[in-house]
C-alpha cells in the first residue's frame, strides 16, 4: 500500500471510530511502527489528526463546516447512492450544473458515458474527474477557495446568464422544512443562489445527516427546489413533512 493510500485509510478509520490506538493501526494496515509514525506525523502536520496518549484522533473542525477532504470519505456509501440516483435524471444532450461538494462530486463518476453532455461546474474535483471524458466542461471563472477546492465569485470573468442550464445539482449543509437549504460560506451560497436562478430544474443532493439543520447562510426555500435526493437513513418524520411541500423527495436505496 502506498503512503497516500495508507493515510487515506487512516482518515477513513478515524471517521468511523474517532479514536484509534497505534497498535490497532499497525495491525489494520500491516505496517511497522516506524512506517506508521511517518504517516501520522504527516497527517498531524496537515492538521487532519491529533496525537493522544497511545493513539490518534481526528481534529475537530473549528467553524462547524468540516473540510472537503473529510467530507469526501464521510458517509461515502450513501453519497454514492445519491449520486447514482441523480445520474438517472441526466440525459444525453443536457447542459447541467454540478455544484462543489462531496455528494455532487460523486455524480461525475456516473455520467462519463453520456453523449453530448455539457457540465458547468465550480468544483475542481469534478473537473479533474471529467477531464479525460467526452463531457464538455465549463468551469466558473473567479476566486479559488483552496480549502474547498471550488471557484466562487463567478462574475469576475463570465456572464453565466447566457448559459441554458437545464438541471442544477446543488449541495447543502443544512435542510429544514421552514427555511429550506443553507450553507456555511457566503460566497458558496451566492454562487448557488445564482445557479438556482439560472436553471430550469433544481436538484438538491444531500445525505440524511443534513436534515433538521439550519446553518449560517440561507440559500433557497423549498418552493424553489424541484427534487430533494437523499439516502435511506432519513427519519420517517422528515418523509412525512415533505409530503406537504411542492418538493419531490427521492430516497436512494441500497
Amino acid at each position: 500500500m502506498f503512503p497516500l493510500e495508507r493515510q487515506k485509510k487512516i482518515l477513513e478509520l478515524l471517521m468511523i471510530k474517532k479514536v484509534i490506538k497505534i497498535t490497532e493501526l499497525t495491525e489494520e494496515l500491516e505496517v511497522s511502527v516506524d512506517t506508521l509514525r511517518r504517516d501520522l506525523n504527516l497527517l498531524t502536520e496537515q492538521g487532519k489528526i491529533e496525537k493522544i496518549y497511545g493513539g490518534v484522533k481526528l481534529v475537530e473542525s473549528t467553524f462547524g463546516e468540516s473540510s472537503i477532504d473529510e467530507r469526501m470519505i464521510s458517509h461515502l456509501k450513501e453519497k454514492e447512492m445519491i449520486a447514482q440516483k441523480c445520474s438517472e435524471f441526466i440525459n444525453d444532450g443536457d447542459c447541467i450544473y454540478i455544484d462543489s461538494g462531496s455528494t455532487t462530486y460523486q455524480i461525475a463518476k456516473y455520467i462519463k458515458n453520456k453523449k453530448n453532455l455539457t457540465v458547468v461546474t465550480n468544483s475542481i474535483p469534478v473537473v479533474n474527474e471529467l477531464l479525460n471524458s467526452d463531457v464538455e466542461l465549463v468551469i466558473i471563472g473567479g476566486k479559488v477557495r483552496k480549502n474547498e477546492k471550488s471557484v466562487v465569485t463567478y462574475e469576475y470573468l463570465f456572464n453565466f446568464s447566457e448559459l441554458n442550464i437545464l438541471k442544477a445539482f446543488i449541495c447543502a449543509s443544512g435542510i429544514t422544512i421552514e427555511k429550506g437549504i443553507s450553507d456555511y460560506n457566503l460566497e458558496e451560497a451566492i454562487t448557488r443562489k445564482k445557479m438556482i436562478e439560472l436553471s430550469k430544474e433544481i436538484f438538491v443532493a444531500a445525505d440524511s445527516t443534513k436534515f433538521g439543520k439550519d446553518v449560517t447562510i440561507g440559500i433557497a426555500s423549498l418552493d424553489k427546489i424541484d427534487y430533494m435526493i437523499t439516502d435511506h437513513n432519513l427519519p420517517t418524520h422528515f418523509v412525512n413533512q415533505f409530503k406537504k411541500t411542492s418538493t419531490n423527495l427521492i430516497i436512494s436505496q441500497n
